[in-house]
């Protein structure tokens, strides 16, 4: 667990479990999702189908939840996309709209991050978002990551192209900048 303020990040606990159907697959077009990757599809889930997963959710090492005054509103995750582990990726969604624009999602992600470079023996974490999405570079530019990488024009959303957009931070500028502590 790791805490700032109000904002908690933490592993997914049993009691967690129908929050987390509830913000990410009950409703077939949420809000969030017009913001996280809109250009995949995102399906539904019924309570039963949830089930049918929600036990391999429980401690997972690479999701954890974003907690606010006692409330789950979203969550932090991560994978490698290679196989030497050497090139990590980390998410954030904030599956709640209300919670948008208060500094939850920069608090929450800075979290992760050092998270991340305390427990995981990587050189570099990364995230990868679109154009669109200008609230998400600007999280990753506070946390102190640069652009790395743009991608012009392979993301369609709404019949108009955006470009992919990486971001990232070495350790060494992790440990540079003095974030590790708010």
């Amino acid at each position: 667990m790791r805490q700032d303020q109000e904002v908690v990040i933490r592993p997914i606990e049993k009691q967690d479990l129908v929050r987390l159907w509830e913000l990410i697959y009950r409703d077939a077009t949420p809000e969030w999702k017009q913001w996280d990757a809109p250009y995949f599809e995102h399906k539904a889930m019924s309570y039963e189908e949830f089930q049918q997963i929600e036990q391999s959710l429980i401690q997972k090492k690479d999701m954890w939840v974003i907690e606010v005054d006692g409330t789950v509103y979203g969550t932090v995750s991560y994978y490698f996309e290679d196989a030497g582990r050497e090139w990590l990726e980390m998410g954030i969604i904030l599956h709640q709209s209300d919670r948008w624009n208060r500094g939850v999602g920069t608090r929450a992600l800075r979290l992760w991050t050092e998270h991340l470079f305390e427990t995981l023996p990587v050189v570099r974490v990364g995230l990868t978002t679109w154009s669109g999405n200008e609230r998400m570079m600007r999280v990753a530019e506070k946390v102190g990551m640069q652009l790395e990488g743009r991608i012009r024009q392979v993301r369609v959303v709404n019949e108009k192209r955006y470009d992919s957009i990486r971001m990232g931070m070495l350790r060494e500028e992790w440990m540079k900048t003095g974030t590790p502590s708010m």
